[in-house]
């Protein structure tokens, strides 16, 4: 099989797509044929490193996984014996931040693994976009009060996070402003926010209306040049550390000027948010936004696209090929 290698960890230009040996389920695991998965902002840290801190989740001194990739949708085509939760032949989905090795044409995933089974209708493309952003996402949402009506603005509406975040929040009946440039207007406008900023001709930080929340998906702002235009009682999140860390010491500090503070959004429950996400798919009419596809030989090329901050959504990986190798 084909898998996307490295030995430690790398920039995009030293990763290599290698003939593999198909790997052989643990008691506890499943053999998966990977359809589809995405390269996404966890993968990019996962793979460089940086901030050092993934090291410790993701493997220390060496990556855990010699094959990148942290999504994944696909079939299962082997258990092992004391696999109960799926069988061969199930459609399944799922995603952890510490990594799978997925960015393959095989991969073995523990039957632990936050993962379910495929709702009918979707594509393996559509389900893997609906993993890695909508797990943070929702790790936004869920640490907010949110009460139908509220005004919240989303920076970074094009992103995997930030797109997901605009859809969850308008089925909430929330009055969703999303930020995002010109080129991207016509997409943003068809998930239905109810208004619309782009960044390109206007400074969002010099908005006269005023917000409940505001939702910093990309991480290229602040709190202190978004606290003007929070309500008293408001809260700015951010899906990034900030500048020196700031806002985790932020969080930690609490209420500021008319109590208007920062949540560090420190994602929990990975299964929650696929159990959650599936049922928005299937009952809500979620659809994830998807950039561009990129095969499995061309994946450094999407690190490269994904780490430059100019993707719309999801980028996908296609893992499949015209002939399978052989699974024993």
């Amino acid at each position: 099989m084909k898998a996307a290698i490295r030995s430690r960890y790398i920039q995009p230009e030293l990763l290599e797509v290698k003939d593999v040996p198909i790997p052989s389920p643990g008691d506890r695991e499943m053999l998966i044929r990977i359809h589809a998965t995405t390269v996404n902002r966890t993968d990019c840290a996962n793979l460089s490193g940086f901030p050092f801190v993934v090291r410790f989740f993701t493997g220390f001194p060496r990556p855990r996984h010699a094959s990148t990739g942290s999504d994944f949708a696909g079939t299962v085509e082997k258990t092992g014996h004391l696999v109960t939760r799926f069988k061969k032949g199930d459609k399944v989905w799922g995603f952890h931040d510490h990594g799978l090795g997925s960015h393959a044409q095989y991969a073995v995933i523990p039957e632990a693994t936050p993962m379910a089974s495929i709702p009918d209708g979707f594509t393996f493309p559509e389900m893997a976009a609906s993993a890695e952003g909508a797990h943070y996402a929702i790790n936004f949402i869920n640490k907010l009060e949110l009460q139908e009506g509220q005004k919240v603005l989303v920076n970074g509406a094009t992103g995997a996070i930030g797109s997901a975040c605009l859809q969850l929040l308008k089925h909430a009946g929330i009055r969703v402003t999303a930020v995002c440039g010109t080129a991207s207007i016509d997409k943003i406008k068809a998930l239905g926010p109810e208004r619309i900023i782009d960044y390109e001709k206007e400074d969002f930080t010099k908005d006269t209306e005023r917000y409940h929340f505001i939702l910093d998906a990309v991480g290229k702002s602040t709190f202190f040049k978004c606290k003007h235009l929070l309500l008293p009682g408001g809260v700015y999140l951010s899906s990034e550390l900030g500048p020196y860390g700031q806002n985790i010491y932020l969080s930690l500090l609490g209420g500021f000027t008319s109590g208007k503070k920062v949540k560090f959004p420190i994602p929990s429950n990975l299964q929650q948010s696929i159990d959650q996400m599936k049922i928005h798919l299937a009952e809500n009419g979620f659809k994830p936004l998807i950039d561009c596809t990129y095969p499995l030989e061309n994946i450094a090329d999407a690190f490269r696209y994904v780490a430059s901050g100019q993707k719309i959504g999801n980028v996908i990986i296609d893992t499949s090929s015209d002939t399978d190798p052989t699974v024993s």
